[in-house]
């Protein structure tokens, strides 16, 4: 039988701290991501329900704003995209 003992001394400890900050990352992008999808599709509805599309605009604008946001203040996360969602909700049921 071949013996696999040996290969282990060329394999390279783990980073675990790395993969733990990637992981977190990842987990932070994607609720930014989630609430700036929710909030561009809310704009459309109103653009395409109410006829506002000067206010689907400035609300997808606020979206990509906030979203720049979210993305460079790690405290600040998901909540910056989160104001102009819950606006383009306001302006959906409003309208």
């Amino acid at each position: 039988m071949a013996d696999h003992g040996h290969h282990a001394a060329d394999i390279p400890q783990m980073d675990y701290a790395e993969h733990e900050g990637t992981y977190h990352g990842f987990v932070r992008f994607a609720e930014i991501a989630t609430i700036a999808c929710l909030a561009i599709v809310t704009a459309l509805a109103v653009g395409g329900t109410k006829h506002a599309w000067g206010t689907a605009i400035v609300g997808t604008l606020l979206t990509l704003v906030g979203t720049g946001i979210g993305i460079a203040a790690p405290s600040v996360g998901w909540r910056a995209p989160a104001v102009p969602f819950a606006l383009m909700l306001l302006a959906l049921l409003l309208l």
